[in-house]
């Protein structure tokens, strides 16, 4: 991760770290939580923030904001975005978001994203949602194209 990008994850966790951006967050949590416990057959249940909460505060390269719940033992499957850069934290719980490193242009990372046939090689980046855990372990940045999928342990949601 560069000098710059780990700069803008430390601005990001100052905010979001912020007691009173919190308390305008927690009630999308308790909202998209409920929904997950309704939803027995979903993996996971999501909202956007809106990014009138932040007053302004967000770097102007952030265009959206949203919290996500998954379920414990959930596996998300492979996705990547090919219009954003993601940058993601772990608000309450941990989970295990995985990526995948980007290969060259073959047909098949063309076709299917995947360089190897399918046989996918996960590099794994736990995080937690420890407020005096090191920043790189409760934040993670994913370059736009980049595969990724989060894999959530058995526990809670």
């Amino acid at each position: 991760m560069t000098a710059e990008e780990s700069s803008l994850l430390e601005i990001l966790d100052t905010i979001v770290g912020s007691e009173e951006i919190r308390a305008q967050i927690y009630p999308i949590v308790e909202r998209v939580r409920t929904e997950l416990a309704r939803n027995k057959k979903a993996q996971m249940t999501w909202e956007p923030i809106p990014l009138t909460i932040y007053g302004g505060a967000l770097p102007s390269g952030i265009r959206s904001s949203w919290v996500f719940v998954l379920r414990a033992g959930a596996t998300t499957g492979a996705e990547r975005h090919p219009n954003s850069h993601q940058r993601m934290m772990s608000f309450e719980g941990a989970g295990d978001l995985q990526v995948r490193a980007r290969h060259g242009t073959s047909p098949s990372i063309r076709r299917t994203g995947l360089a190897d046939g399918g046989k996918v090689q996960w590099q794994s980046k736990f995080l937690v949602s420890d407020p005096d855990a090191p920043l790189e372990r409760r934040w993670i940045s994913i370059p736009r194209n980049v595969w990724h999928q989060v894999v959530v342990p058995e526990g809670p949601d």
